[in-house]
């Protein structure tokens, strides 16, 4: 029972360090955006920050443990991959921005990091340094999984899933079972609780992508309806026969400027028996407004 027991463990610790690493991976197509354009715009780095302070926060706890290794493993590997996001950043980031990413790294990876290890360090020691860590590490992965509600809220205000990607959703939601059933198999509640959470939130996004995936986008409607309220249906209706209107005619007019610009002054006259038939003159014109010719017929 005890050998079953540890296979599952086994089992669900690589499928969390598997599932886990292809959501490192997940800002890569954000990160290419950012390297065409030459610009992070409006990107911010909070993510990636939060992310490497996640990630030692738990290689902090594991190394006080002696049977999470596969806990090591992962966010070490999280720890490499959101340094590069940050120094991809800050290469990328205008002034301003760059300022702000060196700010919140200082605050939260030096002095916030810094200062958990160095209090558990000389303040507790054995087995309540592993217990305060554990809870710090719990308290903040409840933190991490609460941040989508905001998500969640724009969603359902704008009818619109466009801010919340469902394969990330669904590698989220598969992270947090299979970190779960780890935890739980170890008997780490401080491993499993938060991703209760986790996998909660996973489920109602999921939810909410198929609820809202069809639906048009609120914003689009309150344009329709303001158009509506400014313009009666008569007014509207002559509107857009105006603007078609308009739109040909100016159609015409840049035919007419090309033709015209094609035409070569030719002078003709036809006679016969020796009577005057007609006489027909194209005259070119020098107008400084008007590119175009004047045609002259005369019998």
């Amino acid at each position: 029972m005890t050998g079953n027991l540890a296979h599952l463990t086994l089992a669900f610790g690589l499928l969390g360090n598997l599932v886990s690493f292809m959501v490192f991976l997940a800002p890569i197509p954000t990160f290419y955006k950012v390297y065409k354009k030459k610009s992070t715009e409006g990107f911010q780095s909070a993510p990636y920050v939060v992310g490497l302070f996640s990630a030692m926060l738990w290689i902090y706890y594991a190394l006080l443990k002696t049977n999470v290794m596969l806990l090591i493993t992962i966010n070490s590997v999280g720890c490499f991959i959101e340094t590069l996001y940050i120094c991809f950043f800050l290469f990328y980031a205008p002034k301003k921005a760059r300022m702000e990413s060196l700010k919140l790294i200082v605050s939260l990876i030096v002095v916030g990091f810094g200062l958990i290890v160095g209090l558990t360090q000389f303040f507790a020691s054995g087995v309540t340094r592993g217990v305060i860590v554990g809870w710090i590490c719990l308290v903040f992965s409840l933190c991490v999984f609460v941040a989508p509600l905001g998500v969640l809220r724009q969603v359902i205000k704008t009818k619109s899933v466009e801010y919340m990607p469902i394969l990330l959703s669904v590698a989220l939601t598969l992270s947090a079972v299979m970190w779960f059933f780890y935890g739980l198999l170890l008997g780490d509640f401080n491993i499993a609780i938060p991703n209760v959470l986790g996998f909660t939130f996973g489920i109602i996004q999921m939810i909410l992508y198929y609820i809202y995936k069809n639906k048009k986008p609120i914003s689009d409607e309150k344009v329709s309806v303001f158009e509506a309220k400014k313009y009666p249906v008569g007014e509207m209706e002559e509107k857009k026969i105006q603007e078609i209107v308009d739109h040909k005619t100016i159609d015409v007019l840049k035919l007419t400027a090309l033709i015209s610009s094609d035409i070569l002054p030719v002078v003709t006259k036809l006679k016969e028996n020796g009577h005057k038939a007609g006489h027909v003159a194209v005259e070119t014109q020098a107008h400084p407004n008007v590119p175009n010719h004047i045609v002259e017929v005369t019998a």
